[in-house]
């Protein structure tokens, strides 16, 4: 593994450390590639806060530390300008504006919320609600068809505790999206060290049935978190259980 896509800064208001302890913890481990994707901040309506994202006011700033630090740092890694985006049909136009005003090397959606934060429900939360789980399926797979994004992570957050045959239906089509749009499906890093409900091995093992492509995300909000899939009791067990390899773990850019 050579490249990772998928750390936050302290910008989103639950993660630790500066940018350049991490970007110095992937040197440590033998990255290539380094790329930050905080939480997008949002145009949400005026009033409405979130406590997970970092707000419109910090773009420059997040910007402008990121190219320093990749002028910096460009003869020992690979500094790439990112985010973790959570799609929704009724912000995203506005939202893709203003994130181009500023230089941006990639996306990578994160569907933490359906249909979003302001109008719908955490995805995260158990449900046994097949509304919910349909909703949470077309709100992502409407993300990945708009092009814009690199890879989908988490792709399994949705908490479904209902039975087997609907989680099924829905996520086949979730997964065959994938397939048919070219957008590898993230095994995540930080779900898997911290032991909660993703990644899953009902998502995965159908994911590989199919015919899906993977890449790891470290997810990591914490310089030490960012690491290769070996350093991770477990994890290369789960792989190998559902013929998963990672590779270099290298994706070519997606030009917005």
């Amino acid at each position: 593994m050579l490249a990772n896509y998928h750390t936050h800064t302290i910008r989103c208001h639950h993660a630790e450390g500066t940018e350049r302890e991490y970007i110095e913890s992937a040197i440590a481990q033998g990255l290539q590639i380094l790329g930050f994707s905080d939480h997008t901040p949002q145009p949400f309506p005026e009033g409405f806060r979130s406590s997970i994202r970092m707000d419109m006011s910090e773009r420059e700033d997040y910007t402008s530390t990121l190219v320093k630090l990749r002028e910096e740092y460009k003869d020992r890694i690979q500094i790439l300008i990112g985010y973790e985006v959570e799609y929704s049909k009724k912000y995203f136009p506005t939202l893709l504006k203003l994130l181009k005003e500023y230089p941006l090397d990639y996306l990578i959606q994160g569907q933490h919320h359906a249909p979003n934060e302001v109008d719908g429900f955490y995805a995260g939360f158990e449900t046994d609600s097949e509304e919910d789980l349909n909703c949470y399926v077309d709100t992502t797979i409407e993300g990945m068809e708009t092009g814009c994004f690199l890879y989908l992570a988490h792709p399994d957050l949705i908490h479904y505790t209902g039975d087997d045959v609907t989680y099924k239906k829905h996520i086949s089509r979730l997964i065959d999206a994938s397939i048919d749009l070219q957008i590898p499906l993230e095994i995540n890093g930080l779900g898997f060290r911290e032991g909660r409900h993703y990644p899953c091995d009902r998502f995965f093992s159908l994911a590989s049935k199919k015919g899906a492509s993977f890449i790891f995300g470290c997810d990591a909000h914490h310089p030490n978190h960012v690491m290769k899939p070996e350093a991770i009791p477990g994890l290369p067990e789960f792989l190998a259980k559902h013929h998963i390899e990672i590779g270099d773990n290298i994706l070519p850019l997606k030009p917005l």
